[in-house]
């Protein structure tokens, strides 16, 4: 058989598809030392190993078989698959909002190109309208590709171009705009656009998506329906991350920019808000349900302030036990001009980083004070280790995300580096980023096991 009939296979792999007479985009029954396997046989990426075989399964997922488990394979039918976004023009609806869809690099819908292992985006309006039509019923969408990077890759630069971009579609009349973006780094960027975004007239919805579109447990097109929901008819104007809530498909969490954090790595409900509740629930059957009363409403005007500058000499640092003073001195060499400390419990660090404190604060070093438990407050009056602290110069930043914090940080010694116009634009609370309490149920973390929990488990939901 031809080359054409073993894409990607090569070395001791490809000698076992021969062998056997098994091709690629064949239907196979596979025996290995380890059980039957029954599925499609898919190509490899260019530069993987020769030592297994991918194999989609009936439930759609990709496993891959080591070569030397394989005792027999027997190619019971072939369809070669096409693995190509649709696309078909976005029809234009009279009466539907006009909602604005900028990319960023993240990947929302999308398939992934077997041949070389890479993701490929589907992003123009019909691409989308191919992979997800709900959409035309939501809302007349219109996109625009503003960077192509990895989330990890986001930083001040992008931040900046992200306000100005939103700047002018606001100014030009956009009812609603939907960020795509990875989810790694998602809740970083809603902060920067937090603060440099103030006082919109209209939702501006971050959205990525946990699991890739090839997978049947993707979330990427509920998601977007979920997005552009909100985008297009929310009276929330807020800048918003929109998400998975329960495990199921029953409705997305719009979270706050400054409250909200991604907890686990595979998860799809993986984003919570912390110390608070969510904004709102959003499906598409029920739109958006509110479930905090206070938020910014959506206006007519067109009227924002974007302040899009940023301080990139701004770090973070994770308080561990013996942890030395050289941390502190060689930041302040490096030329750092402000420091989070996230410390332990209500907000504490080692008596030897003392000394390395004051220098970098007599240098001008702007410090300031989180917490690593995640959930609760600073309290820096409690014991001598804060009272000494604060003595030093280090600032309490009360219930303050330290993600949040190190953002906050840049966007404010963009603007100044006077200490007390820092130390006032630190403490005066942005969109909740500072609440003067935390709600009844702002901390919940149930653990699995213990019998009233999986009673209400089974009861409820996950």
């Amino acid at each position: 058989m031809s080359e054409d009939f073993f894409q990607g296979y090569k070395g001791e792999a490809l000698k076992v598809l021969t062998k056997f007479n098994v091709r690629v985009w064949g239907q196979a029954e596979i025996e290995t030392t380890r059980g039957e396997f029954k599925g499609t046989v898919l190509p490899r990426a260019e530069n993987d190993d020769d030592k297994h075989i991918v194999l989609k399964i009936f439930t759609g997922y990709n496993i891959g078989l080591d070569i030397d488990t394989i005792t027999s394979m027997k190619e019971v039918g072939y369809k070669k698959a096409v693995y190509k976004i649709p696309e078909k023009e976005f029809p234009y609806t009279p009466g539907l909002p006009k909602v604005k869809l900028i990319g960023t690099g993240g990947t929302i819908a999308s398939r992934l190109d077997y041949r070389t292992g890479a993701v490929i985006p589907a992003f123009t309006p019909g691409e989308l309208y191919g992979a997800v039509p709900e959409l035309a019923d939501i809302c007349n969408l219109t996109t625009e590709k503003l960077f192509a990077v990895f989330s990890e890759n986001m930083g001040p630069e992008q931040y900046r171009k992200l306000a100005i971009a939103i700047g002018k579609e606001i100014e030009n009349g956009i009812e609603g705009i939907i960020i795509g973006h990875g989810t790694d780094t998602l809740h970083y960027t809603a902060s920067a656009l937090t603060f440099m975004v103030q006082d919109s007239p209209i939702p501006i919805v971050l959205v990525g998506s946990q699991r890739s579109s090839d997978r049947p447990s993707s979330d990427a097109a509920l998601n977007l329906i979920h997005a552009t929901t909100t985008a297009g008819h929310s009276d929330i104007a807020e800048i918003m991350v929109c998400m998975f809530g329960p495990t199921s498909d029953e409705y997305g969490f719009l979270h706050r920019g400054t409250r909200v954090r991604k907890m686990h790595s595979s998860y799809r409900s993986t984003f919570r808000t912390i110390g608070d509740t969510p904004l709102a629930t959003v499906s598409r059957k029920e739109g958006v349900k509110p479930i905090k009363t206070k938020y910014n409403h959506r206006r007519k005007d067109r009227k924002v302030r974007i302040i899009p500058y940023f301080e990139e000499k701004v770090t973070m640092i994770y308080y561990y036990t013996n942890m030395q003073p050289d941390i502190i001195d060689s930041l302040v060499e490096a030329g750092y001009r402000g420091i989070i400390i996230i410390g332990t419990g209500l907000g504490h660090v080692n008596k030897p980083i003392y000394p390395a404190i004051e220098r970098a604060v007599k240098k001008g070093v702007h410090i300031f004070m989180t917490v690593q438990t995640i959930w609760g407050y600073v309290h820096m009056f409690v014991y001598d280790t804060g009272r000494d602290l604060m003595a030093k110069g280090v600032v309490p930043l009360e219930n303050m995300l330290p993600e949040t914090a190190y953002i906050k940080l840049g966007w404010v010694l963009g603007q100044t580096d006077e200490p007390a116009e820092v130390r006032q634009l630190m403490l005066t609370p942005v969109n909740d980023d500072i609440t003067k309490r935390e709600p009844y149920n702002g901390y919940l973390i149930y653990q699995g096991g213990v019998p009233e929990i999986e009673d209400f488990i089974r009861r409820v939901h996950k």
